[in-house]
C-alpha cells in the first residue's frame, strides 16, 4: 500500500524543496505556460527544458498497461511528454469521473469569492429549507458546505452499493439528504457522490445558473478550455461529482491551474487561499489512507506531497508543485472496478516520473 500523508493539516516538506509551489501560468495554444522568475530559481522560461527521452524507461512501462489511454506530464508549464494508447487522441475527451469532485470544488470556491456563497460554514439548513425542514431533519440542518466538500457530512453513502438505488431515484437531491446520519458531521470520511451532487444543486440555486453554464463561464473560458454538456439528474441539475468530460490536455490545465494557486493568463481564476485549503488534508480514506480535503486526494510519492483528482477506472491529475509538474493519465473505465491498474499507475508516477523530474530539478534549480 502507498505511504498515506503524515498529519491532518500539516504540510509534507519534501526533500530539497525550497522552489515555491506556483509560478502565475495560463496554457497557451502551444501549451507553453509563461512563468515568473523567482529569487531562488532561475527563470522556467530561460533554463533548458526536460529533455523527453529521459522519460523513456516511463513510456516503456505505460506501453505495457493495457487499460492506459493517455499519459501527459507538464513540467514548468510546458507539456513535455504526450502519448496516447490504443485509440486515444488528443482531441477526443474522456469521461472523468470522480475528477468531476474537484472541479466542482473549484466552482464552489469561486462562487465563495463572487460571494454567491457566505462562505464553508454555511449550512445545508438555510439552503434548503423545504426539502429538510421536517423535525426529523434537525440533525442534518447544520452540515455545512466544508462538511460537504471533504465527505464529512456524516450521511450514509450513496456511492459503492447504494449507487444504483440513488441514481434511479426520482430526486436526486432530497434522496442524499434522506440518507441516514451515520456519523457525526465533521467526523470520519464517507464517500459519498451525494455529496457533490448537492454541492451542483447548490451552485445552481445560488449563481442563478446551471452549473454547467457556471463551468464554461469561471473555468471554460478563461483557461481557454471546453467544458461539454454532461448527464443531469430528473431535476435537471447537472450531476455534481461524476461523468464530466475532458481532454486530457484539459485536464493539464486544471491541474496547472491548481498548481499556480488558482492563475492562469495573468487571471486569478479560483482563490489562492481556496486552492491552499483544498489541498489541506481534512481526513484519511479508510480504504487506501489517502488524504482527503476539499475535493482533492493528497499523498506522499518517494520525498514529495502530491495532490490529485482520480476518477473511477484510472483517471488521474497528479500535481507535484515541488517538481513544479503536472502529470495526467486517463484509462478505459468501463468494466469492473481493480486495484491493480491503479497501483500501476501510481507506481509509475512514483517510480518512473517522479525520479527523472527530480534530476531535472536538481540540475535546474538546486544543487542536491
Amino acid at each position: 500500500m502507498l505511504a498515506p500523508v503524515r498529519a491532518i493539516g500539516t504540510p509534507t516538506v519534501p526533500r530539497a524543496a525550497v522552489l515555491p509551489a506556483r509560478l502565475g501560468a495560463g496554457l497557451g495554444a502551444a501549451m507553453v505556460i509563461a512563468a515568473s522568475s523567482e529569487a531562488q530559481s532561475r527563470d522556467p522560461s530561460t533554463s533548458r527544458p526536460l529533455d523527453p527521452t529521459r522519460l523513456e524507461a516511463a513510456y516503456a512501462r505505460a506501453a505495457e498497461l493495457p487499460r492506459l489511454r493517455s499519459f501527459l506530464i507538464a513540467v514548468d508549464g510546458r507539456i513535455v511528454v504526450e502519448r496516447y494508447y490504443r485509440g486515444a487522441t488528443r482531441a477526443r475527451a474522456t469521461n472523468v469521473k470522480s475528477v468531476s469532485k474537484s472541479i466542482i470544488s473549484a466552482l464552489v470556491g469561486i462562487a465563495v469569492a463572487e460571494r454567491k456563497l457566505k462562505g464553508v460554514d454555511q449550512t445545508v439548513g438555510e439552503l434548503f429549507p423545504r426539502e429538510l425542514r421536517d423535525s426529523a431533519d434537525a440533525e442534518k440542518r447544520d452540515i455545512t458546505l466544508a462538511d460537504l466538500l471533504s465527505m464529512r457530512a456524516g450521511l450514509e453513502s450513496t456511492s459503492f452499493g447504494n449507487y444504483g438505488r440513488w441514481v434511479t431515484s426520482r430526486n436526486w437531491v432530497r434522496a442524499a439528504l434522506a440518507q441516514p446520519v451515520i456519523a457525526p458531521r465533521g467526523g470520519p470520511m464517507i464517500y459519498s457522490t451525494g455529496n457533490s451532487h448537492l454541492l451542483s444543486a447548490i451552485l445552481t440555486k445560488t449563481t442563478g445558473m446551471s452549473t454547467w453554464a457556471y463551468a464554461r463561464r469561471k473555468l471554460g473560458t478563461p483557461l481557454g478550455i471546453d467544458i461539454p454538456q454532461w448527464p443531469r439528474g430528473p431535476q435537471g441539475i447537472y450531476f455534481g461529482g461524476n461523468d464530466m468530460r475532458l481532454t486530457p490536455r484539459a485536464m493539464v490545465a486544471i491541474g496547472e491551474l491548481y498548481r499556480n494557486g488558482g492563475r492562469a493568463r495573468g487571471r486569478q481564476i479560483v482563490p489562492e487561499w481556496w486552492v491552499d485549503s483544498s489541498f489541506v488534508v481534512r481526513t484519511y480514506s479508510p480504504f487506501n489512507g489517502h488524504g482527503y480535503g476539499w475535493g482533492w486526494w493528497t499523498r506522499d510519492a518517494v520525498d514529495y506531497r502530491v495532490n490529485f483528482a482520480w476518477g473511477y477506472g484510472g483517471q488521474f491529475i497528479f500535481i507535484v508543485p515541488a517538481l513544479r509538474a503536472t502529470v495526467v493519465m486517463t484509462s478505459d473505465a468501463e468494466g469492473r472496478r481493480e486495484g491493480g491498474h491503479l497501483d500501476a499507475l501510481h507506481d509509475l508516477l512514483d517510480s518512473y516520473v517522479i525520479p527523472v523530474l527530480e534530476e531535472y530539478r536538481c540540475e535546474q534549480y538546486v544543487a542536491c
